[in-house]
């Protein structure tokens, strides 16, 4: 018989290894939350650098140019509008290429011009083709340059792509995490089995049984995912000065948060079924079967 010492340092060493084994389930699937997060940012940034040029008429006055550029900028569509007057686009181009267009040809051949770049909710080819089309019936307005529609498909279609990838990915990782925790508190269950099967011959009833034990390990799991949490808030913070890719900047703290958050409430509510689950086997167990 183990004494009563034994016995707790046993207890406290299956929650310790619980704890820690959840933690490290908990990692992973933070770390592919994480970068399932990246990829969307970075997903979003790659369709806002398409970008829309507007291109005015000769005779159409900056004024009336600037209005457009005004009207474009309050559009749910438009990022970044910048106005160029014609001026300023013949300075860029003899700056680009060296070649000064109004002593070749003796006047300014280029237009006030308005560019903008596509939110990503927008950057799909219909979308894009309904913009250019609403653009070139304003006044003034005498063509509109758009991002090739082949170009824009290829790109939305290697997103899509790599978001069922992911999604599969972080699909799997769900179950395997489940199962491992599952093994993990069904493990420390087991080394109580006999203290189970004692209480139920004293009366307790199988609520009474269950609720220490689901309470424990639902610590257990709040206390993974803090630990779990902070490995992360650390990795995150110290990335830039580690001289790695700064991921804050693909992440940011708001959506580190949601992370957080997410892995102690898995963390809680994944050890609280698991435990649940092993529970049961053993209250329904007979003495003889608690040996096998």
């Amino acid at each position: 018989m183990k004494s009563d010492k034994e016995v707790r340092i046993s207890y406290w060493a299956h929650h310790l290894t619980t704890i820690v084994s959840v933690t490290l389930v908990l990692l992973l699937m933070g770390i592919i939350a994480l970068i399932w997060i990246s990829a969307d940012t970075e997903t979003r940034r790659l369709k806002e650098r398409l970008e829309l040029t507007v291109i005015m008429a000769d005779n159409v006055p900056a004024a009336q140019a600037k209005a457009v550029a005004a009207d474009i900028s309050r559009q749910p569509y438009a990022r970044d509008v910048r106005y160029t007057s014609r001026d300023e686009a013949l300075r860029n181009w003899t700056a680009d290429t060296g070649e000064d267009l109004q002593e070749l040809f003796g006047v300014n051949p280029l237009s006030d011009e308005v560019t903008f770049g596509i939110r990503a909710d927008y950057a799909d080819p219909r979308a894009i083709d309904g913009i250019r089309a609403g653009l070139e019936k304003l006044p003034g307005v005498e063509a509109v340059s758009s991002p090739d529609a082949s170009m824009v498909e290829a790109m939305n279609e290697n997103i899509s792509r790599l978001t069922v990838i992911l999604a599969i990915v972080a699909g799997v990782m769900l179950v395997i995490s489940f199962v491992l925790i599952n093994n993990t508190v069904h493990l420390a269950i087991y080394s109580r089995r006999f203290t189970i099967h004692t209480m139920q011959l004293v009366g307790a009833t199988n609520g009474f049984i269950r609720r220490p034990i689901i309470v424990n390990n639902m610590l257990a799991g709040l206390v993974a995912g803090l630990v779990a949490a902070a490995v992360i808030a650390v990795a995150l913070a110290g990335s830039k000065e580690a001289g790695l890719p700064d991921l804050g900047e693909y992440i940011g703290w708001a959506a580190y948060g949601i992370v957080a958050a997410s892995l102690v409430t898995a963390g809680m509510l994944l050890c609280a079924l698991a435990s649940w689950w092993s529970a049961n086997v053993y209250l329904r167990k007979d003495y003889d079967q608690l040996f096998r």
